[in-house]
Formats: C-alpha cells, sequence, structure tokens
C-alpha cells in the first residue's frame, strides 16, 4: 500500500493555531488505497495549540499575530515532515490549503487581513524542493477521483 502524508488537521486532529480541525470528508476514501501518515509541522515545529495565527512576511520570515518571529519553529516542523516522508517513501503530500506552513499555490500574505497571494508554505515549500508532490485538500477528488481512487 502507498504512503501519503496528510495534514494531520484533515483528519480531524484538533492541532491547528486555533485548536480545531478541519476534517475532509474526500479524504475518508483515501485510507482504502493509501497509508495515510498525519503530520503538523507546526506542532511538530514545537508551537502550541491553540497558538497565534501566522503569517509568512514578504521578507520570509513567519510572524505571529502578537510580532513574534516563529519562523524556526516553521522550519523545525518542516524539516522534521522531510525525515519522515523519505523515512517512510513518501512521494506525495496532501497538506492543509492557505496555511504558513502547508500551503500550496496561495498562502495569506503577512498582513493578517484574510488577503491571499501567490507561495507556498514553509513545509510544502520544502517538501516540494526535496521532490516529493505537495497537493491541498481541494486537489483530492480532481486527483484521486470522486468513487475510484487509485494507486497508480
Amino acid at each position: 500500500m502507498k504512503k501519503l502524508i496528510i495534514s494531520a488537521c484533515l483528519l480531524g486532529e484538533s492541532c491547528r493555531y486555533d485548536g480545531k480541525s478541519k476534517p475532509c470528508e474526500a479524504i475518508e476514501e483515501l485510507k482504502k488505497n493509501y497509508h495515510l501518515i498525519p503530520v503538523c509541522p507546526e506542532c511538530m515545529g514545537g508551537l502550541p495549540t491553540p497558538r497565534p495565527p501566522a503569517e509568512i512576511q514578504a521578507d520570509g520570515r513567519v510572524v505571529n499575530r502578537e510580532g513574534r518571529d516563529v519562523t524556526a519553529n516553521y522550519r523545525a516542523g518542516a524539516e522534521a515532515t522531510l525525515e519522515i516522508a523519505r523515512r517512510e517513501g513518501c512521494t506525495l503530500a496532501l497538506l492543509k490549503e492557505k496555511s504558513p506552513s502547508c500551503g500550496k499555490g496561495r498562502i495569506y500574505d503577512g498582513s493578517f487581513t484574510g488577503t491571499l497571494t501567490d507561495g507556498n508554505g514553509i513545509c510544502a515549500a520544502l517538501l516540494t524542493e526535496n521532490g516529493i508532490e505537495v497537493l491541498g485538500e481541494s486537489e483530492v477528488e480532481k486527483t484521486f477521483g470522486r468513487f475510484s481512487l487509485k494507486t497508480s
């Protein structure tokens, strides 16, 4: 069975900054064909749950709403996730969209106004740079199909 790195919050784990989860029903079908390996790079980087929201700034630093630089935590969590992916032989990751760690393609712009901009979260970028394909949860049905989720 293929292995898939997945954001723990998408599986219902309450690890998001607000102490909640973001379960995605479509992901339940993946369990039939994939061994899901849940990760939360932010928690793995030593951040508590709940925690102040954080966004990537124009200079690449990750700063929380209180003004604290949490870049080192985000990098540590990304490195830990990459290590798990390598150890488990994962070539694919399904991560939480818009997140400063897991977001792929679109993330919040660093202004804490809810404005999105092009870019990747710290973990998504590191995984991509290391040859691991990163998908967001909105890509589940498009990538895997609604009812016949194939492993080929």
